[in-house]
């Protein structure tokens, strides 16, 4: 797991309003949480944040670097809130950590070599079925992201969480027969869609028929 810098300030005043003020600001509210320890209240610039989020992702260990403090903290992303329709970060949590304890995160699974799978080139669609797997480890034996090569993959094929390689000395936590990626032929999809609209058709027509023999009865008695 990389780990890099953020610089964070110190922020006094807390509470609805003054997340509000600091929104409006272009600035994150955010709070630094650690075992048996008071919360600490903190924020960040947003767009710095975001150009970190994009360059580093959420799981890499952050040495966080509080204004006016000395020493920098050992911190994981717990939590990112979004606020979707303004475009903005309303919140971050931060998790204090220790580098000799393992810890547990989600990793991202990615994915290459999609256009030259044969699969695809057949008319396939591959499916991520899992998008993140939760990992136990070290914060320095954490990957960025687990990446796996659909390059040779054919219709009906399938990676399972067992089959993932990764670097780093983790175990995955999910379930190992659990399907990550797979390879679908399009029209399985349309004819399971067809089949479900004829059926869902087909069951009223069922129901008029049963009504028209009750009534037919009815007649001729």
């Amino acid at each position: 797991m990389e780990k890099i810098i953020l610089n964070v300030k110190t922020r006094l005043e807390t509470g609805t309003f003054a997340a509000r003020k600091l929104r409006a600001q272009g600035i994150a509210p955010a709070v630094i949480y650690s075992k048996n320890e008071t919360p600490v209240h903190v924020s960040v610039d947003q767009r710095e944040f975001i150009k970190f989020l994009h360059k580093h992702g959420e799981t890499a260990i952050i040495s966080l670097k509080t204004e006016g403090e000395k020493k920098d903290a050992a911190v994981i992303i717990k939590e990112v809130q979004y606020d979707t329709i303004k475009s903005r970060i309303i919140h971050i949590d931060f998790q204090r950590i220790k580098l000799d304890e393992k810890i547990r995160v989600h990793v991202p699974i990615i994915t290459k070599g999609d256009a030259d799978a044969p699969g695809v080139k057949e008319g396939g669609n591959l499916e991520h079925i899992l998008r993140e797997v939760e990992v136990e480890g070290l914060p320095t034996n954490i990957p960025k992201e687990i990446v796996v090569d659909v390059s040779n993959m054919k219709i009906g094929d399938a990676i399972h969480i067992k089959e993932l390689v990764f670097t780093g000395d983790i175990v995955i936590l999910n379930d190992p027969e659990q399907v990550a990626v797979l390879v679908k032929f399009e029209s399985e999809e349309k004819a399971e869609e067809t089949i479900a609209e004829e059926v869902s058709t087909a069951e009223p027509e069922v129901i008029k028929k049963g009504k028209a023999e009750e009534g037919e009865a009815a007649a001729k008695k």
